[in-house]
């Protein structure tokens, strides 16, 4: 079982059960908003939720440096967070536009003006809906394993002659991991698979695997100067897109890269790494959301390490040059190193 381990040092973290015009979402809010800097809001895959997902991650020290300057905000998907009940007969899950446009009651209720969002897999793809849809609201996003295409990654028709539930762990499992990681990351894989066959409500993990594979194309384009730019459907966000170098999204992601704005958009493809680049490298994964950042116009005064003493927005943002960010994730992709995957009980 995937279990918590707090962050250091403390801050306050609170719970909330907001309505939204879709339904209740279970959100978990670290911190409090920072004056006009934004919030962290992450979204995680299908069979984790964002504790099995990003717990890794923020819990890291030098990514729990760079957020002691901004409010984090972790929304779990309806009925996938820790000890959901199931749902009713009959209930109809929302799709992906849907729960795209619930976040909006969120950031209301918790009196958040803009994010920056970190998503993997599938709340990849409902914070990219959502970016298009509020662009005001996204100052930013990192999107991990993201998929635009509306090809899902199971057959359907198959998935529902083998019996969907019976194997789902197995067609979750394929989803986030590679066949090499699969049989040569045996701790990783083996906590992986209990988590998401005993910690995640079965009946309610089938309904958001249905609605992700149900999702429509984003029809997102790459703008072309003189032709569409003011036209075409895209993100208008700084946007850094990452996955693993033997991870199963490699060509989703290689595909959303070619759809998007070139002088907004940084592709990491991360060394050593499969499906879960935030769980099984952390720390180069909070190196590139420190030099992330610092192109959307936050400046950090770090020592070596990472040791960041103070954050504050500049007056006028101005993002550095493209390939200034590209030298720089550049740097994090030629030194990338394995990290054994440890959890504390």
């Amino acid at each position: 079982m995937l279990r918590d381990s707090l962050y250091k040092p403390a801050v306050q973290i609170s719970e909330h059960d907001i309505e939204t015009p879709h339904g209740v979402l279970h959100v978990t809010m670290r911190g409090t908003p920072k004056g006009n800097r934004p919030v962290i809001l992450t979204y995680h895959d299908i069979g984790l939720n964002h504790k099995s997902c990003f717990n890794t991650l923020f819990n890291f020290e030098d990514m729990m440096e760079i957020t002691q300057h901004f409010a984090v905000v972790h929304v779990d998907a309806p009925g996938q967070q820790e000890g959901a009940p199931p749902f009713p007969t009959g209930y109809q899950y929302p799709t992906m536009d849907e729960l795209a446009e619930m976040l909006p009651s969120v950031l209301t209720q918790l009196k958040v003006n803009s994010v920056i969002g970190i998503g993997v897999g599938a709340g990849a793809y409902i914070l990219t809906c959502f970016a298009l849809n509020q662009p005001s609201l996204v100052e930013g996003l990192v999107l991990i394993n993201v998929d635009p295409c509306a090809e899902g990654w199971i057959d359907w028709a198959a998935s529902k002659l083998t019996g969907w539930t019976s194997n789902l762990v197995d067609i979750v499992m394929a989803h986030h991991f590679s066949t090499e990681e699969l049989t040569d990351n045996q701790e990783l894989i083996q906590t992986y698979r209990l988590h998401i066959a005993q910690d995640i409500n079965q009946d309610n993990l089938a309904l958001f695997c249905g609605s992700y594979n149900a999702r429509q194309d984003l029809g997102i384009e790459r703008p072309v100067v003189g032709l569409n730019e003011n036209t075409v459907k895209t993100l208008t966000c700084p946007s850094l897109l990452v996955v693993g170098d033997t991870s199963p999204a490699v060509e989703a992601v290689v595909e959303c890269n070619s759809r998007l704005n070139p002088t907004k958009t940084t592709l990491l493809k991360m060394a050593d790494c499969g499906g879960l680049p935030q769980v099984v490298q952390p720390g180069k994964l909070a190196e590139a959301f420190k030099y992330f950042v610092q192109g959307m116009g936050y400046t950090l005064d770090v020592l070596p390490g990472l040791c960041v003493k103070r954050c504050h927005p500049l007056s006028d943002p101005v993002p550095p040059p493209p390939k200034i960010l590209a030298v720089s994730f550049l740097h994090c992709c030629l030194f990338l190193v394995p990290i054994r995957q440890e959890f504390t009980s």
